[in-house]
């Protein structure tokens, strides 16, 4: 890489092909979840899930709707298009897979979560991709991880 190609975060996602937001993504992922048993969800149930208010997640399921990722009708039910049930799935198996990756480096679960959501949105296919096929390598080379693990005792017992 040579000095021209380097850019601001900001310039860097504008780059990004993604036609949906991270709040969009954010939003579509927990639908799904929340559906994926009873084939639909609530905006209470969603709002209350993503700690936000019932006002503000019905303007999003709304977004969402006119993308064509969904259905939904004031005060009646979510229920995701075929599209939507795709790229839901898609989403969560990212975000699983991110956190996978995290947990095999050794991060809290005390910051688990908030370090996936940060990263999950700004990752590209070919990255998550990699992030899989490592993941396997770790499961199938045990010693590895152990020799890892055993790295970080030494290195934290230095500080």
């Amino acid at each position: 890489m040579d000095n021209n190609d380097y850019y601001t975060f900001s310039e860097y996602m504008k780059k990004n092909e993604n036609l949906l937001t991270a709040s969009m993504e954010d939003y579509l992922e927990m639908i799904y979840r929340l559906s994926f048993n009873s084939g639909f969800t609530r905006i209470n149930e969603l709002s209350d899930a993503l700690n936000v208010h019932p006002p503000s997640a019905t303007r999003m399921v709304q977004r969402l709707g006119k993308q064509n990722l969904l259905k939904y009708e004031r005060y009646g039910v979510i229920i995701l298009k075929e599209e939507g049930k795709v790229l839901g799935e898609v989403l969560l198996k990212r975000h699983n897979i991110i956190e996978n990756f995290l947990q095999i480096l050794g991060i809290p679960e005390t910051i688990l979560l908030i370090e996936t959501e940060k990263i999950e949105h700004t990752i590209s296919e070919e990255t998550t991709k990699c992030i899989i096929d490592f993941i396997a390598f770790i499961k199938n080379n045990p010693d590895v991880t152990d020799a890892y693990n055993d790295f970080r005792k030494k290195i934290n017992e230095q500080d």
